[in-house]
């Protein structure tokens, strides 16, 4: 494939009835994959449990996680089988960042941490 480091965004949607526990394992097992395939994580937001725009495996919530990392593109096809064979996940997507992209994520980033030092100067 190819030996380019390209930056990516993975988000996957975890099943409704798992406990804190077992979503927090879940984050950590993906997040494990990403890091031993030697990609370095950029950022990562856990979205939470949302409501689904339409059902899967007829639940209608989930849980959220979405992780931003820098990596080869070979990565991408072992994280994604590893999705596929995992039951505690519905749905995922995997994009490739351009550069436009990159820039927005960077100056989303940033617009969040000023505004939480704002909040905590204020308090």
């Amino acid at each position: 494939m190819s030996d380019a480091v390209k930056q990516y965004e993975t988000t996957f949607i975890m099943n409704p009835v798992l406990s804190e526990e077992q979503v927090k394992e879940t984050i950590d097992k993906f997040r494990s994959i990403i890091k031993k395939s030697g990609a370095s994580v950029i950022h990562e937001h856990n979205w939470g449990l949302r409501k689904l725009a339409y059902s899967i495996q007829n639940k209608h919530s989930g849980f959220y996680y979405l992780i931003e990392f820098t990596s080869t593109g070979d990565l991408i096809g072992k994280l994604e089988v590893e999705y596929k064979r995992d039951e505690r996940i519905m749905r995922f997507l995997t994009i490739l960042l351009d550069k436009h992209a990159v820039a927005y994520n960077e100056k989303k980033r940033k617009n969040t941490a000023s505004k939480k030092e704002a909040a905590v100067a204020n308090n």
